[in-house]
């Protein structure tokens, strides 16, 4: 059985046509575990009318506050031995529990499966949130998820389906830090689980102005640059090599400011010559060529252009360094 859990905080907008598509799975040995946050719009009464019609639904209030405590509640009702979270504003394609848990089977044990999303809106869907669904859907399609862990969350949080023992073992829901989604994508990484794909869209994924995601602190970008930052030390970071930060923009600088914060030995470099030798922030501005000189540096670009990028990467090609074991792009 696949277990659904779902927060629901004020959703009342969108959230029949959300159960509906739940109801409507060509795959039916499911339950919904939907945990309302103390909503104060009609979300209650919506979900209990569904409730009272499909035993598979069921419906608890969050005795604590916020989406973690919410998933966590959640969980602890859950009977599934395979885990999926939804959001309550979104919506699943017919075949999405099929096509993830017929995955999931194929791949066993110590595998995520994930697929491709869609985003759609009834204002039209931002630019930024375009690219991010074609940089997700790449990711499915060249099977390459871990390499660009640090640029931003590699799977989509309605998007992933694993075992509940492994779901377990990397902690599932009992973490306490925001942002909740990218966190737990970490821990899968961590926990070195395999990413396999659907190369189907599972996920309709709705973007609106009033989305959490949008708004809330604990999903604002400084965050996640945080969040980035504390995994590469844990996880990826070599101490007895050189730290470069590369990029002297506003996420250079971001960046520069929690290794500061942290105490860390860096090197600050750009390849803006106009800045090479300045001192910014007690950090004086490196070239490239200046870096090339170090021995088997770590290099975390923070260069957020994908034309930079690309540039970038051939040229610490040609030097003979490696993406994700010398080089990282951070975004």
């Amino acid at each position: 059985m696949v277990s659904i859990i779902m927060p629901v905080k004020n959703a009342a907008l969108f959230l029949d046509a959300c159960i509906e598509s739940i109801v409507k799975q060509d795959y039916t040995h499911w339950e919904l575990i939907s945990v309302d946050d103390h909503s104060t719009d009609d979300s209650y009464s919506i979900l209990e009318k569904f409730a009272k019609h499909d035993a598979r639904i069921h419906l608890i209030r969050n005795s604590g506050d916020g989406i973690i405590e919410a998933l966590q509640e959640g969980y602890a009702l859950s009977k599934g031995n395979m885990i999926h979270r939804m959001d309550a504003d979104d919506l699943m394609p017919p075949e999405k529990l099929k096509l993830l848990s017929q995955q999931l089977e194929e791949a066993g044990k110590g595998n995520v499966a994930t697929g491709l999303v869609e985003y759609f809106s009834a204002d039209g869907v931002s630019e930024g949130y375009q690219k991010y669904e074609q940089w997700l859907n790449t990711l499915c399609k060249e099977a390459n998820h871990w390499s660009s862990i640090y640029k931003e969350c590699v799977i989509a949080s309605p998007a992933w389906m694993l075992y509940r023992e492994d779901f377990e073992a990397c902690g599932g829901f009992n973490s306490t830090i925001y942002p909740e989604d990218y966190d737990l994508v970490f821990r899968f990484y961590k926990a070195g689980y395999q990413v396999c794909s659907v190369l189907e869209t599972v996920h309709l994924w709705r973007d609106h102005s009033k989305r959490t995601s949008r708004n809330h602190p604990n999903y604002q970008e400084n965050a996640f640059f945080k969040l980035k930052l504390q995994y590469f030390f844990k996880l990826d970071r070599e101490v007895a090599r050189p730290l470069v930060v590369w990029g002297a923009g506003p996420k250079g600088k971001a960046m520069v400011r929690l290794l500061q914060e942290k105490n860390e030995i860096f090197v600050w470099a750009s390849n803006n010559a106009n800045k090479h030798g300045h001192d910014i922030y007690g950090q004086i501005m490196q070239s490239i060529d200046q870096i090339m000189q170090l021995r088997n540096p770590q290099i975390l670009i923070t260069v957020a252009q994908r034309s930079a990028q690309e540039e970038i990467r051939d040229h610490l090609d040609a030097y003979g360094l490696k993406t994700y074991e010398d080089y990282f792009f951070f975004r």
